[in-house]
């Protein structure tokens, strides 16, 4: 958990501190934002090329080595003179995240499958927890001391995720070797569990990265209450990742999935395009944060299905999925939004969320676990 939420950390404390940075920088809101874009494509490639070693390393090791990243980025970022030195800061920060993020996933893997689900659904949460507790201590830093300081806030997340995590190595695998990525992506079942991935958090990171501007641009909420009513749904994701593992021993994880992407896929239609007043349109975000916090832990141990005997590279995979939908929302949200409007971005949204779940229900449960060598099936 303190591993996943150290990764989201990373990427969460520049939201609270971008203006702060700008001013003291000397650059605008948009050019320091581009800091996220710099960690995502570098977490993507550090996953892409970490896919067939990343058993082998070990989740002990990889979170040592995503803890010491993270400590030397916030450093990096802290002491940073100029725009540049800021923006190359977050290299290091991605190839952190990239980390963390995959071995807060794998070790699930040390879990037996009856309290796997119940495992994922913490891990997968703890993305949420990142929004509610580090996003206001990093601004409140921020406004009585400096953005500066509030590097120590991610940090000592990451920190915590290495002091936390046992003596024993938790999930490694050096006895066979992972396949290539392009062997993962040459299968079906795994081909399109990716693809599902990529396409759900492009629309669900889209809207996480407009839906504020919404509430405020549309709704008329005022900026301090909008960031209360993004706590809200990420609180709202935490309790159902959390609390939903029970679905997946009575209903096949692929429905579990597809049925929470069709929801959201309503719940989208109906905030961005058919809400017009403020408690409605909170109370379809929190019913979102519920739908998404049930389809994240879920599609995760759908993954991991996929090939179990190595879930530290179906994990780095996931990871590279995730980052691309990061990029990939809040370039194509920004786009949706100038030429047609909160209403047309509704829309977008809801034919991606369907359009994951269609491929999410084409995914084999056993994944590739009857074709791999040396797997239990194979």
């Amino acid at each position: 958990m303190l591993a996943t939420m150290a990764s989201q950390a990373l990427l969460v404390a520049l939201s609270p501190m971008v203006v702060a940075v700008g001013k003291d920088l000397g650059a605008s809101v948009g050019t320091v934002g581009q800091a996220r874009s710099v960690a995502a494509g570098v977490a993507i490639i550090a996953s892409l090329a970490s896919v067939r070693r990343v058993d082998g390393f070990g989740v002990r090791r990889l979170v040592s080595a995503g803890a010491a990243l993270a400590v030397v980025a916030g450093a990096a970022i802290a002491s940073a003179p100029t725009l540049a030195v800021f923006l190359a800061a977050h290299v290091l920060v991605g190839l952190a995240f990239a980390c963390l993020l995959s071995a807060g996933f794998a070790g699930v893997a040390s879990f037996g499958p009856e309290r796997r689900p119940w495992a994922i659904g913490y891990v997968a949460g703890a993305n949420a927890l990142a929004w509610i507790a580090v996003n206001p201590i990093v601004g409140a830093i921020t406004e009585w001391l400096s953005w500066r300081a509030a590097e120590v806030v991610p940090v000592a997340v990451a920190v915590a995720a290495l002091l936390a995590i046992p003596d024993a190595d938790v999930a490694p695998n050096r006895s066979s070797s992972a396949p290539q990525l392009a062997a993962l992506l040459r299968e079906p079942s795994a081909r399109r569990w990716l693809g599902a991935e990529v396409v759900a958090f492009t629309a669900w990171t889209s809207l996480l990265t407009f839906v504020g501007a919404f509430f405020v641009e549309r709704l008329g909420v005022p900026v301090a209450a909008a960031g209360w009513l993004l706590a809200a749904g990420a609180g709202a994701h935490f309790v159902a990742a959390t609390r939903s593992g029970w679905l997946v021993r009575l209903v096949a994880r692929r429905r579990v999935v597809a049925a929470s992407a069709l929801t959201m896929a309503i719940l989208l239609l109906v905030l961005l395009t058919l809400t017009a007043s403020v408690l409605p349109a909170a109370a379809t975000f929190c019913l979102l944060g519920l739908a998404a916090g049930i389809r994240s832990p879920a599609a995760s141990g759908l993954g991991l299905e996929q090939l179990p005997r190595h879930p530290g590279a179906m994990m780095a995979a996931r990871t590279a999925a995730t980052q691309l939908g990061y990029l990939l929302g809040a370039v194509a949200g920004g786009a949706v939004i100038s030429r047609g409007g909160y209403g047309t971005l509704g829309i977008v949204l809801a034919i991606g969320m369907a359009v994951s779940a269609v491929l999410i229900l084409r995914v084999d449960e056993t994944g590739l676990s009857r074709k791999v060598p040396g797997s239990p099936r194979s």
